[in-house]
């Protein structure tokens, strides 16, 4: 057996490894990075970019179906999902080439296989050790099931969702978070009959109470059905179809059951445990500095407790990369991180929502502006709002935003929250006319006292 060594070895490849590797690269560091599948992990070829390539097919969709609302003679003849597929690999592909291109750039060692971390500091694969001075967990996570049910044939999670070589004609979505709705709102406008299961109260549960509402009325206009509150018991499926079974008595039958109940820490089997690493429910514990209980031994991304989103893991990687190499960065505010869920309509936030800023300060004071009054919505014919959260005598803390394309609108948002900004210093900034940021302007108008395009 033999033994290699560098500045950094990194297990895992995906947003949180390759971020970090390519840092730590440009600031002087060796880099080997371990990699069992494909550089790129989930969030390239199985999460973030083909699910938003097959939403973007969806949204072509549903505007070639509803032309005559703006005075253009169009028709959706059908989805040639094989098309879909192509459109989508090919966006996949080219990223995924790209990255190959930039690990050559930065001169990352990229090793192929499964890895196991086998203490202090070094990484096993196939039979050869790589040893560094520093080491990096980045395995990322998986998609969860429940108890005794089963995936296979008609009952599936996004990893088979997002390369389906057919439509559905009806589809019964486990789960009414971020992965549930988007592939909910994909499979209506591809013309699918659709029903979301959700054991708590209200769609995307995490997100502030207004938005829910906001999306549920959206999705009863596109038809798409929805049992929030209500807990799932059984699936039963025979050639053709799934019978789901809930825990009020009732059954539903559906082609497909799409299985969108979370997603796990991909943390099994890597010898973490049997190093010694601590670890909660197979999250990997870490400080605010993402170091864990052993000395020199980081983890990043979606295996340590909190948001599993990409973004979070590159930003995990720069800093971790930054840290080890002497740079004494900033920590990661988990608030902070801009959260985008892309379904139609989309609902994107950042910071707290109104329940939590009151169980943080006591109280908070909130505004809410419509889309109806913003022009770039209404030519886009979007509806939903804006709505702010301010700590008593404080900055704003929070910002909740649902409308189609308010997911390019968080990144303001996510600097003003992070600015720690009062209404009065966002207030006199100029918003580009006509545009959806100027719904952002009007809100922040509003709560300054200033209030320009407000009925009322």
């Amino acid at each position: 057996m033999t033994d290699t060594s560098a500045d950094l070895v990194i297990l895992g490849g995906g947003s949180g490894g390759y971020a970090c590797a390519f840092r730590a690269a440009g600031l002087g560091l060796s880099v080997i990075l371990v990699e069992k599948d494909k550089l790129g992990g989930t969030c390239l070829h199985r999460g973030c970019i083909p699910t938003k390539a097959l939403l973007h097919a969806a949204e072509v969709a549903d505007l070639a179906r509803e032309g005559d609302q703006f005075g253009v003679k169009s028709s959706l003849e059908g989805v040639d999902i094989a098309g879909v597929n192509s459109y989508k690999d090919g966006v996949v592909g080219g990223l995924y080439k790209g990255l190959q291109g930039l690990a050559k750039a930065n001169k990352v060692t990229v090793v192929e296989g499964q890895g196991t971390f086998v203490g202090p500091n070094t990484v096993e694969v196939n039979g050869e050790r790589y040893t560094g001075r520093d080491v990096v967990l980045a395995t990322g996570s998986y998609a969860r099931s429940l108890p005794g049910l089963e995936i296979g044939g008609r009952i599936i999670t996004s990893d088979q969702a997002v390369n389906l070589d057919y439509v559905p004609s009806s589809v019964v979505v486990l789960g009414g978070g971020v992965i549930g709705v988007e592939f909910a709102s994909v499979w209506a406008s591809f013309g699918a009959e659709v029903t979301i299961v959700e054991a708590l109260p209200r769609l995307v549960p995490l997100e502030d109470e207004w938005a829910s509402k906001q999306l549920e009325r959206a999705f009863r206009k596109r038809g798409i059905a929805y049992k929030t509150g209500v807990k799932f018991t059984g699936a039963e499926q025979d050639g053709s179809n799934v019978t789901v079974s809930l825990e009020s008595g009732e059954t539903i039958e559906a082609e497909t059951l799409l299985v969108a109940v979370g997603r796990g820490p991909n943390s099994a089997g890597h010898g973490y445990e049997e190093a010694g690493i601590a670890m909660e429910r197979g999250f990997v514990l870490t400080d605010d500095r993402l170091r864990t209980n052993l000395d020199n031994v980081y983890a990043v991304g979606d295996l340590v407790p909190g948001l599993q989103l990409a973004h979070r893991g590159f930003q995990h990687g720069i800093f971790v990369a930054e840290e080890i190499a002497g740079r004494d960065p900033r920590p990661v505010d988990e608030a902070g991180i801009p959260r985008v869920t892309y379904c139609k309509p989309e609902v994107a936030s950042v910071g707290l929502t109104e329940a939590q800023a009151k169980e943080r300060y006591g109280d908070a004071q909130t505004y809410t502006y419509a889309l109806s009054g913003n022009g770039k919505s209404q030519i886009l014919k979007t509806s939903g709002g804006v709505k702010l959260v301010k700590a008593p005598d404080g900055p704003v803390v929070g910002v909740t935003m649902v409308g189609e394309r308010v997911g390019e609108l968080v990144g303001e948002a996510q600097l003003i929250y992070n600015w720690e900004a009062y209404p009065e210093d966002v207030a006199p900034l100029i918003h580009a006319h006509p545009t959806q940021t100027e719904a952002l302007g009007e809100a922040f108008l509003a709560l300054a006292g200033k209030p320009l395009h407000v009925h009322g």
